[in-house]
């Protein structure tokens, strides 16, 4: 079953799909083999970016792995206000924390037809 069939249920109805590139040339219809053209065309060009990417990917891809208690470096910029103190926090037994609210930032009320909606941003 083709796959245009699988996913809507019906034949593709594409004059692409109706020769073979054989019978194109018997009939002479410019139409057909014009569109078979750009097709192995398109494939031809898709498979060449493939491999182009592939290996990019492979020259430049790597294993990387590792060991527990091995330190690692990762790039990012730090902000003073994130720092977060484990002393104060006390942890659940499925390891999550009540987060206490500090300030209220904004606060925004959407209307609807019968009923409106605030939405608090903490």
């Amino acid at each position: 079953m083709a796959p245009y069939e699988a996913l809507y249920g019906r034949r593709c109805r594409s004059p692409v799909g109706w020769f073979e590139p054989g019978e194109a040339r018997l009939l002479g219809t410019d139409l057909v083999q014009d569109a078979l053209d750009n097709v192995k065309v398109t494939q031809e060009r898709l498979r060449t970016a493939h491999l182009r990417q592939k290996s990019y990917g492979d020259r430049n891809g790597r294993d990387v792995s590792y060991m527990v208690g091995k330190k690692v470096l990762l790039k990012c910029i730090g902000d003073p206000s994130h720092v977060f103190d484990f002393i104060t926090v006390q942890l659940d037994d499925d390891l999550t924390y009540d987060v206490e609210p500090v300030a209220i930032l904004e606060l925004q009320v959407r209307k609807l037809r019968s009923k409106d909606i605030a939405s608090v941003k903490v």
